[in-house]
């Protein structure tokens, strides 16, 4: 299996850490190759060995990898115990203490973010697309951790692979939801080429937040899901390719 993209902030005794790539499972067509998205059109069976494939490089047991049934908010779920995932809570965060479990995220162009307070033994997992960090999930991410015993100043943050700025267009509608909520986020844009439309900073986004939210350090991995088609799934290159569905990359983290 292909080893997964890994962050040096996170590198701790007991915690295993990844932001997979696409490369490494046994999805074909659109889907090829590590699908973990029960949400896609792939077959489940697939999927399910693709997430097995991805447990196993966190050393933790198959059906002890979780996520949350995604939906752009800042909601935060507390783990303690594997879920089916066809009963996942409606989340876009997790929560940690518990050694064995691994908490993951999927995406396809949004912020993965993982994060650990090595002291204290929790971590966290955040789901971070452009409505989801608007309206706090990364903050929420952290204030949960601390619930659980985590100290801000002790936490470490690390962004995966995510939409870069040159690959988002956006139209003024959007820019103006950031503007409405502080009109510092102008910075966060620059000019597109077709007039009034603008090109989103998703990840200097995320970074400045997590920053803003009193972490010990930020770790970015700039890598282009749109640009990078090899590495990684991306909603919005397969929308632009007419393609029916997409696959879903997963970044996760455990206490082992």
């Amino acid at each position: 299996m292909t080893e997964p993209i890994v962050a040096g902030n996170l590198e701790a005794t007991g915690i295993r850490h990844g932001f997979f790539t696409r490369e490494g499972g046994v999805s074909d067509g659109i889907y090829a190759s590590l699908n973990c998205g029960f949400g896609s059109r792939d077959r489940s069976g697939d999927v399910a060995e693709n997430r097995s494939r991805v447990a196993r490089a966190l050393a933790v047991d198959t059906g002890a990898l979780n996520t949350v049934h995604q939906v752009h908010s800042a909601d935060v779920a507390t783990v303690d115990a594997a879920w089916d995932p066809a009963a996942a809570p409606r989340a876009d965060a997790m929560v940690c203490r518990t050694p064995g479990i691994a908490i993951g995220v999927l995406t396809a162009d949004c912020g993965p973010v993982l994060l650990a307070d090595p002291d204290a033994g929790v971590i966290g997992a955040a789901h971070a697309g452009w409505r989801g960090a608007l309206s706090g999930i990364v903050e929420a991410a952290v204030g949960a951790m601390c619930g659980l015993g985590a100290e801000r100043a002790r936490i470490r943050a690390a962004l995966g692979p995510c939409i870069a700025q040159a690959s988002y267009e956006v139209g003024p509608e959007f820019r103006d939801a950031f503007l409405a909520d502080d009109e510092a986020n102008a910075g966060y844009f620059t000019a597109a080429d077709r007039p009034a439309h603008f090109r989103f900073d998703l990840a200097g986004y995320v970074a400045a937040r997590l920053a803003r939210a009193g972490v010990a350090s930020v770790e970015r991995h700039d890598i282009d899901t749109y640009a990078e088609t090899g590495q990684c799934f991306s909603y919005r290159r397969a929308t632009h390719a007419g393609e029916d569905d997409y696959g879903r990359l997963i970044s996760a983290i455990a206490l082992v």
